[in-house]
C-alpha cells in the first residue's frame, strides 16, 4: 500500500500544483489524471477526487469525430481548456499543445502563453523526445510548466503508420529512456508515457525525479490517465487495450447502488490509488 500521509493531511485543503504532484511522487502516492473538455464534466470529476483535469487534443476524436488528433487547432484547445478552467476549484488544469503548434521554441512559447493567459491552463503538454529539448528549455526558462509525452505519440500517427506499442526493441527502449532524462534535464515537470511496455515504464519512472503519467504503460507510473469517454464506455470506434469501462463495472458490481458518472470516476480514482488499475489485462509486456 502506498504511503498516504501526504494526501491525508492536504487533500481537502490545498490547491493542486506541480509541486504537489512532485511531493506525491516522493511520498510514493499515486495521483489521478482524466481528460475533460467542458465545465460540467470538470466539476463532476474534480468532485470525484481527480487531481489533474486534462484537456487533451483527444477532443478531436471523441468530441469532433475526427479519425486522429491532427485536425485539432489552437483555437479549439483554448476554447475547451477555458471551459474546464472556469469550473476548476483546486485541481491542476493541463492542456495539450496541438499538432504543429510547438514546431520551434518561439511558436511554442506563443501558443503556451495563449493556453495559460486566455484559457487558464496551469501546465502544457507536448509530444516528442530529444528533438523537443530546446522547446522545453525555452518554455521552462519563461516559467511555463511542461509535461512531456513519450511512447506512442498520436500527433505522429501518420508517421508511425498506426497506433502501436513503442519501446519493445532494446534500441528503442534505450532511446526512450535517454529522451526521458533529456526532457527532465531540459526543465519538464512531468512526463506522460503512452503505450509503453510495463517494465520500460517502470525503468523510466524509477530513473526520474519528476512524476510519470501512464496510459497503457503499466501500474508502476506515478499516475494514470484515461480518456473520460473510454472510462464511461461511450467512445465510438475501436477501444484501446488499456481502456476500461468503469461505469459498466460499477453497474455490475453494485446493481442496487449508485450508478452515475461520478460513481464511475470515483471507482477509477480508488483503483488507481490502491494500485489495482491498470492490471495486466490493461498493460503491455
Amino acid at each position: 500500500m502506498a504511503n498516504t500521509s501526504y494526501s491525508s493531511a492536504n487533500a481537502n485543503t490545498q490547491v493542486i500544483t506541480v509541486r504537489t504532484l512532485q511531493k506525491m511522487k516522493q511520498a510514493g502516492e499515486k495521483f489521478v489524471v482524466l481528460t475533460v473538455y467542458d465545465a460540467s464534466f470538470a466539476a463532476i470529476i474534480e468532485r470525484a477526487g481527480v487531481e489533474v483535469l486534462f484537456t487533451g487534443d483527444s477532443l478531436g476524436m471523441v468530441i469532433q469525430g475526427h479519425e486522429t488528433t491532427v485536425p485539432v487547432t489552437m483555437d479549439n484547445m483554448v476554447y475547451h481548456t477555458s471551459l474546464v478552467s472556469r469550473a476548476r476549484k483546486k485541481a491542476l488544469v493541463m492542456s495539450d499543445l496541438p499538432f504543429m503548434s510547438f514546431s520551434d521554441p518561439a511558436r511554442a512559447l506563443d501558443n503556451a502563453t495563449r493556453l495559460m493567459q486566455e484559457a487558464g491552463a496551469h501546465i502544457v503538454k507536448l509530444e516528442g523526445g530529444g528533438e523537443m529539448v530546446q522547446v522545453v528549455e525555452n518554455l521552462a526558462k519563461h516559467g511555463v510548466p511542461v509535461c512531456g509525452h513519450l511512447g506512442l505519440q498520436p500527433q505522429a500517427v501518420h508517421k508511425l503508420g498506426g497506433y502501436r506499442v513503442q519501446g519493445r526493441e532494446a534500441e528503442a527502449a534505450e532511446t526512450m529512456l535517454a529522451d526521458a532524462k533529456a526532457m527532465q534535464d531540459a526543465g519538464a515537470d512531468m512526463l506522460l508515457l503512452e503505450c509503453v511496455p510495463q517494465q520500460l515504464a517502470k525503468t523510466i519512472t524509477d530513473a526520474l525525479t519528476i512524476p510519470t503519467i501512464g496510459i497503457g504503460a503499466g501500474r508502476d507510473c506515478d499516475a494514470q490517465v484515461l480518456v473520460l469517454y473510454d472510462l464511461l464506455g461511450i467512445s465510438h470506434g475501436h477501444r484501446p487495450k488499456f481502456a476500461k469501462d468503469f461505469l459498466r463495472d460499477v453497474t455490475k458490481t453494485d446493481p442496487d447502488g449508485e450508478v452515475s458518472i461520478e460513481a464511475a470516476v470515483r471507482a477509477y480514482v480508488q483503483a488507481v490509488k490502491q494500485q489495482q488499475f491498470p492490471d495486466d489485462e490493461h498493460s503491455f509486456k
